[in-house]
């Protein structure tokens, strides 16, 4: 079993920054990957960012140049170091835990982020 904790959402006037934490704990495996997700009320959770154990990222375009995914996997952490925040990236952010050799995923508990105009 895994664990995952975010923490880091808040509000936040657009154009600002924000910081989201990600842990994981329990059985970690060393080949995985994490990565955060979004909801945004009355639409479907999607994709923001991911980044593999090896630190290969993939980014959703609406987020490409504004948010940066990073991780240590000493401390089974994941960051994602996000500027420029617009109205539109108003939504919970989930953290999601991956062991590859079985696609089992794991999720946080949801951290919310407020884009204010």
């Amino acid at each position: 079993q895994v664990q995952v904790v975010e923490s880091g959402g808040g509000l936040v006037q657009a154009g600002g920054s924000l910081r989201l934490s990600c842990v994981a704990s329990g059985s970690i495996f060393s080949s995985n990957a994490m990565g955060w997700y979004r909801q945004a009320p009355g639409k479907q959770r999607e994709l923001v960012a991911g980044i593999s154990s090896y630190g290969t990222t993939n980014y959703a375009d609406s987020v490409k140049g504004r948010f940066t995914i990073s991780r240590d996997n000493a401390k089974n952490t994941v960051y994602l170091q996000m500027h420029s925040l617009k109205p539109e990236d108003t939504a919970v952010y989930y953290c999601n835990y991956r062991i590859l050799s079985v696609n089992r995923n794991y999720w946080g508990q949801g951290t919310q982020v407020t884009v204010s105009s």
